[in-house]
């Protein structure tokens, strides 16, 4: 199958939805498929991936609320491309304008929408939490709904990675919602990687010693991260007992959380870290992951601290739910800094006191989660050529 994604939230420097495409774009061509990925870029260019896999960049502007990222405005431009391109299937990675621009395109190729994001979540649940209930506020943003609903009538599939958003998106009304679940790139992350020497290192610059807790946070420093409730939480649970918290990452909130931690010796930021291997034997040389986070549509920084072996701190929504639920994790009220802080005691209270390096996990591939995607196009695929 030619394939093509037109992804609005690739980006150079971009986090989750970069770890998918790049892998996608190794993972594709190893299962016989051509892969094309579109993306909003500087300049117009094409940069090869290797035979059978490429970016093509469409020169667009910048997005105003993040700098990082670029969004398509010329939408016969992104037409043009897909007419070259000739594609089996194509997918648009996120629910905005490029999935209108999509499914607005004359070709005949069946069309599958890939739910990368969960805007409700991310702004307007959160904006208004504490001051109305969630139906009031989707009743609210029902232009939003309405614009799925249209977009679920114009494509073939929409896929979801986590089944809490799943169900969320069924009963906002969507008919076509199927939960494909995402995973990590296979053989980087492993408990085996555990560095206790490391472990030492980081608690150290947390001003504590090994016989400590070692909370790690990890993405980018934004809003919708919540990273001031992670800070709260860990200082109120420092109080209880020696909890140092690594935040690892970046963004436009970086001041604002350095002056939320002030002066509490136990919380260290790192810059974000670019190298998988040496993120995988950070990961592996924790005790916990934290997330703030609750409009994670899969959250592969969970998936990878899995696959790690950490124990999972999460809010309760989500799809860092899904994976802390799966993994036997802690799950607080989402928004809640002392239900955060009071998951953190318990997991102090509880946590093994030795660790295994061969601790099992059961985290899923993530080229299990494209060979499951590219089958569900080639049925789809073979039913609309049998139709015809």
């Amino acid at each position: 199958m030619r394939i093509v994604d037109v992804c609005a939230f690739y980006a150079p420097k971009g986090g989750g939805v970069r770890t998918y495409i790049d892998r996608k774009l190794a993972c594709g061509p190893q299962l016989g498929h051509d892969v094309t990925i579109i993306a909003p870029g500087e300049i117009d260019a094409v940069e090869e991936r290797g035979p059978g896999a490429r970016i093509v960049w469409l020169a667009s502007p910048r997005l105003p609320v993040d700098f990082k990222y670029r969004y398509f405005a010329d939408a016969e431009a992104l037409h043009a491309q897909l007419d070259a391109a000739r594609p089996d299937i194509v997918e648009a990675s996120s629910p905005w304008r490029s999935a209108s621009m999509v499914a607005n395109w004359p070709g005949s190729a069946p069309r599958a929408l890939i739910m990368h994001a969960d805007p409700l979540s991310a702004y307007a649940y959160r904006w208004f939490e504490g001051i109305a209930s969630r139906p009031v506020i989707d009743r609210q943003f029902d232009w939003y709904w309405r614009h799925l609903r249209r977009l679920d009538e114009r494509y073939d599939v929409i896929v979801s990675a986590g089944d809490s958003l799943t169900g969320r998106l069924r009963e906002g009304g969507l008919r076509r919602v199927m939960t494909i679940p995402m995973g990590t790139e296979p053989g980087v992350f492993s408990p085996a990687l555990r560095d206790e020497q490391l472990r030492a290192r980081l608690l150290a610059r947390c001003g504590l010693g090994p016989e400590a807790t070692l909370l790690l946070g990890v993405g980018r420093h934004a809003p919708e991260k919540r990273w001031p409730l992670v800070i709260d939480a860990a200082t109120m649970a420092g109080v209880a007992a020696p909890v140092g918290l690594v935040l690892i990452g970046d963004g436009r909130d970086r001041a604002r959380l350095l002056r939320r931690a002030g002066d509490n010796p136990h919380v260290h930021f790192l810059s974000p870290i670019a190298n998988r291997d040496a993120l995988a034997r950070l990961f592996a040389s924790g005790d916990a992951l934290i997330h703030g986070c609750e409009a994670e549509t899969f959250c592969i920084v969970a998936a990878e601290a899995r696959a790690s072996g950490l124990t999972l701190i999460t809010p309760d929504r989500g799809g860092a739910a899904d994976q802390a639920r799966l993994a036997g994790g802690y799950c607080y009220a989402s928004g809640d800094a002392r239900a955060a802080a009071a998951a953190i005691c318990d997991f102090v209270t509880h946590r093994r006191t030795e660790w295994s390096a061969f601790k099992t996990t059961t985290a899923r591939s993530m080229d299990d989660h494209f060979a499951d995607l590219f089958a569900l196009y080639q049925g789809t695929l073979d039913l609309r050529r049998r139709a015809a």
